[in-house]
Formats: C-alpha cells, sequence, structure tokens
C-alpha cells in the first residue's frame, strides 16, 4: 500500500513481465493494474482491483483494511475487475458500484450476485463521511459501460482506461514525460482511436472538474495532468500531419525496391515517410503512426492471387483503428496475376478516404513502375498541400 493523498492509497500490482495484452497487443515496458483505496471519515471505497493472476497480492494489501463499504468499478474487462468475486468473499458488506451496462456485464463474466450491485447513473454522488465520488459515465473509452470517478475534495480523477499507459515502473508518478507520451500515444492508438468523436465529447464532460492529479488504470500517476489531456486533445481532434505512413512486406525484393523509391520520392517533396517492415514490426508502432498519419500506403506482393496475409492483416487493424487518414494507396508487385486491389479494397469499409491510383508491377520493377511511383509521391505531396496538412 502506498501513500497517493492523505486519503487515497494505491493498492495495485506492477507486471514487470507482461509482454502481451489479449494476446494481441505488445507490451514492450509491462504493465500496471492500478487499484486505489480511498478512505472517507465514514465509509471506505476500494476502485477496481487487479488482474485475477495477482489477486493474492491485491488482499494482502488490504489485509489492515477492517471493514470496505464500496467497490467501485469503472470497467468490466478482467484486467480491471477480475478480483472482485474475491474481494467480495473478503469482505461480505461491500457492495459494486457500478454503471447499469457494467452490472450486466460483469454478471456475465464473473460470479457475483446481483443484490451485491448499486448502479450510479451519470453525475451521481457517494459520500464516505467527508469524501465525495462523483461519478462520470465516460462510453466507449473504451468499452459501452466504463466510467470516471472524481474526488472532489482532493481533486483527483479516478480516470480507468482513459489517460493510461502500460508502464511498468518503481515510481508512482509521472517522472519522464517523454517516455510517458510515448507509452500514452501508443496505447490511445491501440485501444482507443476508433471511438475519437466519443472521446471528445467524454472529454468535454470533464472540463467542469478542477482535476490536480489523474490515477489511471494502467501506467503511471499524472501529478501534472495538464500535458496529457491536451494530448488527448490533439489526438482526437488535430487534422492529420504531413506524413505517410507505409506499412508492407516483401517477399523477393520487388515490392521492397517499390516502397524505398516512393520513400525517397515522398521525403524529396517535402513529405515525412515511415516505413513498417511487417515481417518484423511492432504494430503498436504502427497504430501510433496512424494517429498522426495524412495518407496510408499499403506495400503488398500478391500471393496465391491475393495480397500477402501480413498486408491483408495491416488493412484490417487500419479499418479497425479508423485513423484520420484522408487518402489511400497501394504499390506492390505479382507474379502471373490476381486480385489484390479489389481484396484489400474491400476490408477497408470505415476508412473515409480518397483512393489514389495504385501501382502494380508484375515481376522486377522498371524505369516505368518508378516513374508511376513519383507520379503517386507528387500526388500525394500535392493532397496534403491542398489539405493544409503540416508537419508534425
Amino acid at each position: 500500500m502506498r501513500k497517493v493523498t492523505d486519503c487515497v492509497s494505491w493498492v495495485g500490482v506492477t507486471d514487470w513481465d507482461r509482454r502481451l495484452f489479449d494476446s494481441l497487443i505488445p507490451l514492450p515496458d509491462g504493465t500496471t493494474y492500478n487499484a486505489y483505496l480511498v478512505r472517507g471519515s465514514e465509509k471506505t471505497a476500494l476502485l477496481d482491483t487487479v488482474d485475477p493472476d495477482f489477486s493474492e497480492t491485491l488482499l494482502a494489501a488490504l489485509d489492515s483494511v477492517a471493514r470496505l463499504d464500496y467497490i467501485v468499478s469503472h470497467h468490466a474487462e478482467q484486467d480491471h475487475s477480475g478480483t472482485i468475486p474475491l474481494v467480495l468473499s473478503r469482505f461480505p458488506e461491500a457492495r459494486v458500484v457500478v454503471t447499469a451496462k457494467a452490472k450486466g456485464l460483469l454478471m456475465d463474466l464473473m460470479p457475483i450476485a446481483e443484490e451485491r450491485f448499486i448502479v450510479v447513473n451519470d453525475g451521481d454522488t457517494l459520500s464516505l463521511g467527508d469524501k465525495t465520488l462523483r461519478f462520470i459515465h465516460t462510453p466507449w473509452v473504451h468499452w459501452p459501460e466504463t466510467m470516471v470517478t472524481y474526488l472532489a475534495e482532493d481533486k483527483v480523477l479516478f480516470s480507468c482506461d482513459f489517460f493510461g499507459s502500460h508502464i511498468a515502473a518503481s515510481e508512482l508518478f509521472v517522472r519522464d514525460q517523454c517516455r510517458v507520451h510515448e507509452a500514452a500515444k501508443r496505447y490511445f492508438a491501440e485501444i482507443m482511436m476508433p471511438f475519437r468523436s466519443v472521446i471528445a465529447k467524454n472529454l468535454e464532460k470533464l472540463a467542469d472538474c478542477d482535476i490536480a492529479m489523474i490515477a489511471p488504470s494502467h501506467g503511471q500517476i499524472y501529478g501534472e495532468p495538464t500535458w496529457i489531456m491536451e494530448s488527448y486533445r490533439e489526438w482526437v481532434s488535430a487534422p492529420p500531419k504531413n506524413l505517410v505512413t507505409l506499412p508492407f512486406v516483401s517477399m523477393h525484393g520487388s515490392t521492397r525496391i517499390m516502397v524505398d523509391h516512393l520513400a525517397e520520392a515522398l521525403s524529396g517533396r517535402g513529405v515525412e515517410v515511415e516505413l513498417y517492415n511487417l515481417a518484423v514490426t511492432d504494430i503498436g508502432k504502427l497504430a501510433m503512426s496512424l494517429v498522426d498519419a495524412g495518407s496510408v500506403v499499403l506495400g503488398v506482393p500478391t500471393v496465391l492471387a491475393g495480397p500477402h496475409p501480413l498486408a491483408a492483416y495491416a488493412a484490417f487493424l487500419a479499418n479497425a483503428l479508423r485513423p484520420k487518414a484522408r487518402f489511400l494507396s497501394i504499390v506492390g508487385s505479382y507474379g502471373w496475376g490476381g486480385k489484390t486491389v479489389e481484396t484489400l479494397a474491400g476490408m477497408i469499409p470505415n476508412l473515409k478516404v480518397e483512393v489514389l491510383d495504385p501501382v502494380l508491377c508484375k515481376g522486377v520493377p522498371r524505369q516505368e513502375t518508378l516513374a508511376a511511383l513519383d507520379r503517386l509521391a507528387e500526388a500525394i505531396a500535392a493532397r496534403h498541400l491542398e489539405a493544409g496538412f503540416e508537419n508534425r
């Protein structure tokens, strides 16, 4: 148990070893599962629990707690809520405070009796005596049932996945802002980006809260929260940048020649380019690039008449994340034919982009193909200029 404020203690867990989340998301720096104990003059509340693999650690941290009145569950996903049944067994008097949607999800996911729940509406408050918890519904940050809690007297926002980052660290509070900024942007890109419009509305809902500290469910606590809130506004609402994100895969080198030529042609025209070799890339890095990209170009060889599976996965990822990019194209080589462009086009219905003429060649790219890549670079640079995209 570690002190956050005079009435708030951190009772979470630092997971130094975890390297994959949801069997999908890379965690190069591990993560934390943050739970917070808030003690008022009359009542005590636990805000979230920890991943079930670390349930004993949380229970040990609660050994000194004589009575627990409330467990506030901001989010039903198990890394937040998975230890709730064990905590309820330890504290039979406790009630689980949730949104209406969270109640249903938690009952689907784990054995919690219906009578153990207290459902709160948006804006409801709960008195702990001299401390007041205010509940603010934040749907789709990043599940439909999520909420945050504002501790009015201490000006602390317990933000759940909002403003989170996957970092394992011994320091409770943010010290290295640059490191946390990158981790928080990765976190936003991987799970928040598809919900930009609703996140913008949820940011507005926090405007009347005087926030001196943000305590998220993953990563370090923000003792100076202004910069992370401003970063979220940038990621959510700012126009794309003068950047081309270029994920690619090359089987025998032909597509790589095309990708390298296009990257050089774009750079020569003042357009920033980031290449991601899908055979080796960290998809979190790719997702981060998509936050800012004005254009996406897929480098795709043809396999059995269709796109290489890694390129198809990149298209699926972009379609799921719904970045702000305005333009898209495809470059690549093939051996004897196929429907690579048609297949990929059908995989990106969520992207509201102008599709620029693809450049495909049979076999090794020759001079006419390189000239076509130059024309594509010219078209992208012109579109970015017309759109007013600024450099990062």
